[in-house]
């Protein structure tokens, strides 16, 4: 089985070629790495040009910054492989514990996996309280919409049969695409299951981009896509 692995990115010149190399270098053998660079303002674009279009399958650019949600969906359209899965381009997420996210689906237990940075013994960098609060509200309010038991809604690591993820319209353009996918993947019924990562966190200063305004439009998304779609 292909594994298709989606990175989004922006403003990312100095993590992009690490997450590739990374990813390049992580244990799963059958791998389509597919990049889109969200117009990114600094270097990131000449970077990809230069350096990592001769390491990945594919780059798509977008002309205008439209957000994660946007690229994400540009990225799954693309993708050719069995398995999609999907990694941020900040370091965050440790590529080689893709087999510990794709062994679900290959043992033909599940149809998708979230990685749960709050669940198992991994390494969790310690960051932001009020982000934890946030985190845990946002995932409470999503489980009691779709009668899910998730531990970590808001979570990157998402990996998916490539038929189902595909078969879902993606209309979130920003962070909402977490709380809506999840409502979206609740609704078809499909096998889901968590494991545990690691999680190597950084703060505003190294980074991060979500902030509050993403949070409360996570609100209006688990309402809207469990209710209204």
């Amino acid at each position: 089985m292909k594994l298709s692995v989606v990175i989004p990115c922006y403003n990312e010149e100095k993590t992009i070629r690490t997450i590739v190399d990374a990813v390049s270098a992580s244990p799963y053998e059958f791998k389509e790495i597919i990049i889109v660079d969200d117009c990114s303002r600094d270097n990131t674009r000449a970077i990809l040009e230069s350096e990592v279009a001769p390491l990945v399958d594919k780059i798509l650019y977008h002309e205008v910054n439209q957000g994660k949600g946007a690229a994400l969906r540009t990225g799954i359209l693309a993708a050719t492989g069995d398995i999609v899965v999907i990694q941020d381009a900040d370091l965050e997420y440790d590529p080689n514990e893709y087999p510990l996210l794709v062994e679900p689906i290959l043992n033909d237990k599940a149809d998708v996996v979230f990685g749960s940075r709050f669940m198992g013994g991994q390494p969790h960098r310690v960051l932001y309280f009020w982000h934890r609060v946030g985190n845990g509200l946002l995932t409470l309010l999503s489980n009691m919409f779709t009668n899910l038991d998730l531990s970590d809604m808001e979570t990157c690591y998402k990996v998916f049969r490539r038929e189902i993820i595909q078969g879902i319209s993606i209309e979130e353009n920003r962070f909402g695409f977490e709380p809506e996918i999840t409502a979206k993947i609740a609704k078809t019924r499909c096998r889901i299951y968590e494991v545990g990562i690691s999680y190597y966190g950084r703060t505003y200063e190294e980074g991060k981009k979500i902030g509050w305004k993403d949070g409360f439009r996570a609100l209006y998304c688990i309402v809207k896509y469990n209710l209204f779609r």
